[in-house]
């Protein structure tokens, strides 16, 4: 069996306002993980919902360009998804949507290596029941699981409810990475170290916090480190975070030394955390979601 990754989620058009500009690129967090996988060399089935309209179009042949396969059922009668990122003159972005999450059933999940999940795909109704489903029948076939909530708080319920929803996927998962946003979102007045420590405990083989230009925390059994951000010129952080959730989750599934969902070392954490910096690093001097491929990678070439 060939390694092979299923990513399952949104897939929608950002467009991003940068001043009196607007671009408009495919985006949605797990649509940019699949893109950032199978960029990276992984055989990538993406399950998802758009619209068979220009930005459904558009989307599934950006995906297809980069060697995402779409399942079938992905293609809906909705109309697709949309997020408006408004820039600030840091980069950052705040972000407002026009979005839908109803996609058809999987009854087949094959024989992935590896399911990944999150954002809106992951939380909200009524696709969500399906993307657990997923998540269990993978799981039970041996899958790995990954997750990154990646939260979107003007579209999903309260905090509370979001939260259980966020423990129960926790569940499934060998991976799982928040952001320190999601973190201060999920569980207010919880240390980074106390919730990496809660998150390997409940099972997680690696656990990851991400802190922006700050770096990164990541946990896997008893060792904790941190990986600094790579100092690069930023055009925008549109897919940082799905840059990094890529680059981890090949680092550590798929390249040479595999990966059964166990603790890892804290050498290998540490390379895994590097490559993953340097991959978000790439992504943010890019405008729109634009992942890395391996060369990218291995080059090192960065604008400061």
């Amino acid at each position: 069996m060939s390694p092979s990754a299923l990513v399952v989620g949104e897939a929608l058009i950002d467009e991003v306002v940068d001043g009196d500009r607007v671009h408009r690129h495919p985006g949605g967090s797990p649509a940019n993980v699949a893109l950032g996988l199978a960029r990276l060399g992984v055989p990538t089935v993406f399950h998802t919902a758009v619209g068979g309209d220009a930005d459904g179009k558009l989307i599934e042949q950006h995906l297809n360009d980069s060697g995402v396969t779409l399942t079938r059922g992905s293609v809906t009668d909705a109309r697709t998804s949309k997020a408006i990122a408004t820039l600030a003159t840091d980069g950052s972005a705040t972000y407002q949507f026009t979005v839908s999450w109803a996609p058809a059933e999987l009854d087949d999940v094959g024989s992935p290596t590896l399911i990944h999940t999150g954002s809106l795909g992951a939380f909200l109704r009524p696709g969500a029941k399906v993307t657990k489903a997923i998540l269990r029948r993978g799981k039970n076939l041996g899958a790995l699981i990954t997750l990154d909530p990646n939260i979107r708080t003007s579209l999903l319920p309260d905090t509370e409810s979001t939260r259980a929803s966020f423990e129960e996927l926790v569940q499934f998962a060998h991976l799982v990475k928040l952001s320190d946003e999601d973190a201060g979102y999920l569980y207010p007045g919880t240390t980074t170290e106390d919730l990496l420590d809660s998150l390997v405990a409940g099972g997680a083989g690696v656990a990851v916090i991400t802190r922006g230009g700050e770096g990164a925390y990541l946990a896997s059994g008893g060792d904790r480190i941190s990986i600094p951000a790579v100092k690069t010129l930023i055009v925008d952080t549109v897919g940082a975070g799905d840059s990094f959730m890529a680059a981890v989750i090949w680092s550590l599934a798929f390249t040479s030394d595999g990966w059964d969902g166990t603790p890892v070392s804290a050498e290998r954490l540490t390379a895994v955390g590097t490559t993953a910096a340097h991959a978000a690093a790439i992504t943010v001097s890019r405008p729109g979601a634009d992942l890395p491929h391996p060369s990218d990678l291995q080059t090192g070439t960065l604008k400061v």
